[in-house]
């Protein structure tokens, strides 16, 4: 990776809530630690005012480089619309890159095949790219099968052609991976993971959520579904938008524990819940990376469990260190930019050990509230109508409670809600696809807790 200009960087904080007092005896200390990055000077996704091209690289070098891979499959002529909307929204995307940032367009179907600029390179962003790009697109037609970790190889191997700290990808699929086996994609997605981050959308209704989620999972993006293929164009432009917003790569929490400690689990939080637990990296003596991705002007939260050595009343200890930093690519001396300390204190108080801290709660319950929603509706397709209503009218209740308004209309479109502080529901004898696909891929989606 190359190094990047720090004066472009944006700033990070690290703020720790947690309850630190523990009763006699008690070894589990649970905090959120909230990460917010500031003033990284992002333009909101717009070209930068440049008249020469060569000026931007010759001031910085690009910073960036995407690529866009374009379900190309039979089924996307199903109906033909959803083809000239697909290269619509590619083209919408396309003028929505930086000047200046490296790209590239590639057409999936059971084998990858580069659009633009078709010289197994990146092209770089300026309004002549841009307009060669679009053009291209006009060839862009249906035909074949999907192989999904073809196409991502194959950005893989374009975006490591580029001297940039932000690789990231966008991918657009509308049916099932059926021309490679599972293991083909799993292995495709472990050989991308940490080379660049990469968005993930499913149009229509005839693609498998699990598979969409989890390439967005492995690779640190976002998931969706446009089910209107109509609203693809704005749904490019904001992921294009995103992309180019960010400013800082390859970020990763560092935990430390002390002697006779250790991390329960790392998951993110908001804005969605994202499990990072196994995906630590050793760093040094006693301390672990788990990475966080790209960023631009945003704040995450990460819920941390730690288990301590029992103590007796009185005692206090350090139960983790929280850091951010940026490995550096010689293996020298991290960027550091932020830290934070969770702490543990052993009290017979028993008002103070009973507090639970608010921040933990919420996100407590927002991650049971993912996985009751994903454990109902798999209840729900495989029959178990009473497992399926308990699960999903829990959902109800955590989404009522939290104020969670977003996932609580989704979950209405599937079951008919008879008391949502109690979580009484009825399923709904019929849902549409598109609702049900809808609930399943945002359902990891999370609210801010209320400070």
């Amino acid at each position: 990776m190359a190094n990047f200009s720090k004066s472009h960087a944006p700033r990070f904080s690290v703020d720790v809530y947690q309850n630190e007092y523990l009763p006699e005896g008690a070894q589990e200390v649970n905090a959120i630690v909230t990460v917010t990055a500031t003033g990284g000077g992002t333009t909101g996704g717009m070209p930068l005012p440049v008249t020469d091209p060569a000026q931007v690289r010759s001031q910085d070098g690009p910073n960036a480089a995407v690529v866009i891979m374009v379900d190309c499959s039979g089924s996307m002529d199903y109906p033909p619309t959803k083809m000239r909307n697909a290269r619509d929204a590619t083209a919408a995307a396309v003028d929505t890159l930086r000047d200046g940032v490296c790209f590239a367009v590639v057409a999936g179907t059971h084998k990858a095949r580069e659009v633009f600029p078709g010289n197994g390179a990146l092209a770089v962003a300026d309004p002549t790219t841009r307009a060669q790009a679009k053009d291209a697109l006009r060839g862009l037609s249906a035909g074949g099968g999907t192989a999904i970790g073809t196409w991502l190889r194959l950005a893989d191997q374009l975006l490591s052609s580029a001297d940039v700290p932000i690789r990231h990808g966008i991918l657009l699929t509308d049916g099932r991976n059926e021309h490679e086996e599972p293991q083909q994609l799993r292995d495709a997605l472990d050989a991308c993971a940490g080379r660049f981050t990469c968005d993930a959308r499913g149009v229509g209704t005839d693609w498998e959520v699990k598979e969409v989620t989890s390439i967005a999972s492995a690779l640190l993006g976002s998931a969706d579904i446009v089910a209107d293929p109509d609203g693809l164009a704005a749904d490019f432009t904001q992921m294009m938008e995103n992309a180019m917003g960010k400013e800082v790569a390859d970020v990763a929490l560092r935990l430390w524990t002390p002697q006779g400690s250790r991390i329960k689990f790392v998951k993110q939080v908001a804005p969605t819940v994202e499990e990072l637990t196994d995906r630590r990296t050793e760093a040094g003596p006693r301390a672990g990376d788990y990475p966080t991705g790209s960023w631009g002007d945003e704040s995450r939260d990460y819920h941390v469990c730690v288990e301590v050595p029992a103590a007796e009343v009185g005692r206090e200890m350090l139960a983790a260190r929280v850091s951010l930093i940026r490995p550096a690519p010689d293996g020298g001396t991290p960027d550091t930019f932020g830290q934070g300390l969770v702490r543990a204190v052993w009290t017979d108080d028993m008002v103070a050990t009973t507090s639970i801290n608010p921040q933990v709660a919420h996100y407590t319950g927002q991650a049971e509230l993912a996985q009751a929603i994903q454990t109902g509706l798999d209840l729900r397709k495989a029959g178990d109508e009473a497992g399926a209503t308990a699960k999903l009218g829990r959902a109800v209740q955590l989404a009522n409670a939290s104020g969670n308004a977003d996932t609580a209309k989704l979950l209405s479109k599937v079951v008919d809600v008879v008391d949502a502080a109690t979580g009484t529901v009825r399923l709904k004898a019929k849902v549409a696809e598109a609702d049900e696909m809808t609930l399943e891929t945002r359902s990891t989606k999370t609210v801010r807790v209320k400070r």
